[in-house]
């Protein structure tokens, strides 16, 4: 059975579509619907419904495609047990890092990791931590280097590099800041911008609201800290970042209680670390 054909099944199963699929895997879409073909002659039955333009997987298909991903995942780890026979720290090592992480955290374990290993190539893919996360899930990355959750599937393993403390801060004009309010009741009486409700930086602000019994009023939303930082800046809100973040044009607004996030690797706990991601987990975990 060949593997390209199991992967543009799984892409178009992915996507519900075929061009889209082609974009994935960097070929053009008469090849993935010619692999695709090939795949439901072998196996002598259709994975897609293809009604007009509208795709969708057939009852064999819906069947068939945890078992795909399955042997798409043996094949990698088949090649990187091969790699890992050999010492040397080579080939493409395909990781996530979350924007922030990448701005903030990595540039110099990055620099190290060229110096060290030039045999090796990064394709390093810059995103939000859910989505990385849903990446190491699928298979589809070594690893992330994330804002760790405060829960994890059995299937994932984390490793914890950096502590970040969180502040709640807002415009210097801000009738928080003016008022010198404090304490969690102070912020919900006041609108937020904030991360997305399903980051673990959202959530470390939510449990404090909900503890109290208390309403988060969030104006605006973006996984950007960069943009969450602009928007205080400019007094549309209240909100919360790093401590590596502060700076002073914006104040940070006590509420008598520690915050804090977790930043790190996360990886499958059934994949087979590459040299290479070994290489660069140890730079990360160093510190």
């Amino acid at each position: 059975m060949d593997i390209s054909s199991l992967e543009a099944f799984i892409a178009v199963a992915r996507h519900r579509s075929f061009s889209k699929a082609s974009e994935q895997l960097f070929v053009t879409q008469p090849a993935v619907s010619k692999r695709v073909s090939a795949l439901e002659n072998e196996l002598q039955t259709e994975l897609f419904n293809r009604i007009s333009r509208q795709i969708s997987l057939t009852e064999a298909g819906e069947q068939m495609l945890p078992k795909a991903q399955e042997l798409i995942n043996q094949a990698k780890d088949l090649r990187r047990y091969a790699l890992n026979l050999n010492s040397h720290v080579s080939g493409t090592l395909s990781v996530s890092i979350s924007h922030h992480i990448g701005l903030h955290r990595m540039p110099p374990v990055l620099k190290r990791f060229n110096q060290l290993y030039q045999d090796a190539k990064l394709d390093i893919r810059f995103e939000d931590s859910e989505q990385a996360f849903s990446a190491v899930e699928q298979g589809d990355i070594e690893f992330a280097v994330i804002t760790l959750p405060s829960e994890l599937p059995p299937n994932l393993v984390l490793e914890s590099a950096w502590h970040d403390d969180l502040f709640i801060v807002a415009a210097h004009q801000h009738e928080l800041v003016r008022s010198d309010a404090s304490g969690i009741e102070a912020l919900s009486n006041f609108p937020a911008v904030l991360p997305s409700s399903d980051t673990e930086t959202y959530k470390v602000v939510a449990r404090q609201f909900e503890q109290q019994g208390l309403r988060l009023n969030t104006q605006m939303s973006t996984n950007n800290l960069e943009t969450l930082k602009m928007l205080a800046v400019v007094g549309i809100g209240w909100t919360i970042l790093p401590k590596i973040m502060l700076s002073d044009e914006l104040a940070t607004i006590s509420i008598g209680i520690p915050l804090s996030r977790r930043l790190g690797v996360i990886y499958h706990r059934k994949r087979s670390l590459t040299n290479a991601a070994k290489a660069l987990k140890e730079l990360i975990l160093a510190g």
